[in-house]
């Protein structure tokens, strides 16, 4: 999740809860007028690459599967289906609830199949992976993440995690049509963890402020061929699998 400064944030909020009001009524009448979720209109931005029906997501960053959903639109307008990645406990329920369309796992993504668990600051939107980033940074970003949230504490919690080859091994099927991967500044890990000579998503959106170390971690398979926003940019494979 991007940063945003407190006013800037509540307003963002605000207009999310107005628009989670609106949204089902809306959309019992057809309309996705309220059912574009995602921050900076990523998912406006993606219909020109992926506007298809039944496409097949994965969507690490799950939250509670509606705030800032990349996936969203696409599982609603479009018929997708796709797993949703949450590795905060009381969230990946809430992604439950809230998408039981999707698949929803409740692991933090890693590089090394045999880490087990994790610790992770568990701030909402922006919960992270102590360790990162530097310690200047990890401690701006909980800062903003008390602030802009309103939140009274961040506590540091041991959560399940695996590697995303482990999951889709064991899932199967045909590769994903898009990877949304937001997981704050701990995408470089996830990305060696997904095994790319085997699992290769035909697009990956990433949030990351290391583009040439995401690149490098997909092994020469991807290129950037879109940029969002100043940290969002769309990966795209010319070696499908």
């Amino acid at each position: 999740m991007a940063l945003l400064c407190p006013m800037a944030f509540g307003i963002n909020l605000v207009r999310q809860l107005y628009g989670r009001v609106r949204r089902p009524i809306f959309e019992a009448f057809g309309s996705d007028r309220y059912s574009y979720l995602a921050l900076n209109d990523l998912d406006r931005k993606l219909r020109k690459y992926i506007d298809f029906e039944n496409g097949f997501f994965i969507e690490a960053g799950g939250n509670d599967g509606l705030s800032q959903s990349n996936s969203y639109w696409f599982e609603r307008f479009r018929g997708w289906r796709g797993l949703l990645i949450e590795a905060v406990p009381e969230q990946a329920e809430l992604c439950r609830q809230n998408r039981p369309l999707a698949e929803v796992v409740n692991v933090a993504l890693v590089a090394d199949a045999s880490v087990k668990s994790i610790k992770i600051k568990s701030a909402r939107l922006m919960a992270f992976i102590p360790g990162a980033r530097s310690q200047d940074e990890e401690a701006a970003h909980l800062k903003a993440a008390i602030e802009v949230q309103g939140l009274a504490e961040v506590p540091e919690i041991e959560v399940p995690a695996t590697t995303l080859a482990e999951i889709l091994d064991r899932r199967g099927g045909k590769p994903a049509d898009l990877f949304s991967l937001d997981v704050e500044g701990y995408e470089v890990p996830v990305l060696q963890g997904m095994d790319v000579e085997r699992h290769r998503p035909r697009l990956v959106l990433v949030e990351t402020k290391q583009l040439p170390e995401v690149l490098a971690a997909l092994k020469g398979h991807y290129r950037a061929i879109d940029q969002f926003s100043h940290h969002d940019y769309l990966l795209r494979t010319d070696h499908p699998l």
